[in-house]
């Protein structure tokens, strides 16, 4: 008996919108039995994982502060995605961003002022949108692959990082450790809660999603990139502009790359050092699939991804588990996702082999 995999007649949107609970759900069961083949309780871990970090204010604070960034990255590639175009870099464009907006930072290290801020949120997301120009470039002029570009210039932004707090920008009374000066009160993020991190940054990560579904759903330019995206030769048809849009969604993922960059460095972390990032920019691709490329989806999705997290330090500290459970837990989900997804759109059919000499 042979197996043959086809696609189904018509899809069932609400399975589709159903299958990043499928995917949760089935990521905490694997999980289980992870743990327990690590040899932990895996009730334990589990409530060590998911539960105990939200228990206190500090907790819940910190649940947004590693979800804004998730949130501005997933939003531009939310909409890129959308339009069948790949950008796959935002760790580097993050990283960029980061640069752009702590050299800002350092340059008016010893003066005060509202307006240094605005400047670096500024830089950041220029350097960013400069960084994605790049492979929108290399795409649209010579039609190179924008997943490769995108990907592969995220380890030179991480080496320029590098080079800078190993040299230039590296803190004369800092006894030589790869890092630059702490920034200035006027160059850090604004505390929204008392005696935590949360900082400015969630609230506008919170306005970027609504901004982003605004522009997907409410506006001439999101209606091309979903056209785009769903039924491209009618977008063909339509005379929408492929390589305007190319433009677009790359250099706008970049600026949100950027300005989370920019809000990283002065916000928790307050310096640049040559890690800025565990890898948003690459899990904030998963957090734009399991919020179904929607901006509001996102929001709720960026959260879980920043308790996983946070569920990850917890089980290293209290259990003594690995740090790479976080990111096996993210891969799971990933995988069950796409598992899920590829099971509503195609079903596997057992069909009987021809009969030989037939």
């Amino acid at each position: 008996m042979a197996l043959k995999i086809e696609a189904r007649r018509q899809i069932s949107t609400r399975m589709l919108y159903m299958t990043p609970f499928i995917a949760v759900a089935a990521t905490v069961v694997a999980g289980f039995f992870l743990f327990m083949m690590l040899g932990a309780d895996p009730f334990e871990a589990l409530y060590v994982f998911f539960i105990s970090p939200l228990e206190t204010k500090y907790g819940l604070s910190e649940l947004g502060v590693k979800a804004a960034p998730l949130i501005m990255i997933a939003i531009g590639l939310a909409l890129g995605y959308r339009a069948n175009i790949w950008n796959i870099g935002a760790e580097g464009q993050l990283t960029l961003g980061a640069v752009c907006g702590g050299a800002v930072a350092l340059a008016f290290w010893e003066e005060q002022g509202l307006y240094i801020l605005p400047l670096m949120a500024l830089a950041g997301m220029a350097g960013g949108a400069a960084y994605a120009a790049i492979p929108a470039f290399l795409k649209t002029k010579f039609n190179v692959n924008e997943i490769l570009t995108s990907l592969m210039l995220t380890y030179v932004a991480t080496l320029f990082l590098a080079v800078l707090v190993f040299g230039p920008l590296k803190d004369p009374m800092g006894f030589n450790f790869p890092q630059s000066r702490m920034f200035s009160d006027s160059a850090t993020l604004p505390i929204i809660w008392e005696e935590t991190r949360l900082h400015i940054g969630f609230v506008v990560a919170l306005l970027a999603a609504v901004a982003g579904w605004v522009l997907l759903t409410r506006s001439i330019i999101g209606f091309q990139i979903r056209t785009l995206g769903s039924a491209p030769a009618a977008a063909r048809y339509a005379g929408f502009d492929r390589t305007r849009l190319t433009w677009f969604c790359l250099m706008l993922t970049g600026a949100l790359a950027g300005l989370a960059g920019t809000f990283e460095v002065a916000g928790p972390i307050g310096q640049l050092v040559p890690n800025i990032s565990p890898g948003y920019g690459f899990t904030a691709i998963i957090v734009a699939f399991l919020g179904r490329l929607h901006p509001l989806g996102i929001i709720a999705s960026g959260l879980l991804m920043a308790l996983s997290y946070m569920g990850g330090e917890n089980a290293q500290i209290n259990l003594s588990l690995p740090q790479a459970v976080t990111g096996v837990f993210q891969g799971m989900l990933l995988f069950f996702l796409l598992a899920s997804d590829f099971l509503v759109r195609y079903r596997v059919r057992r069909v009987k082999p021809l009969a030989e000499g037939v």
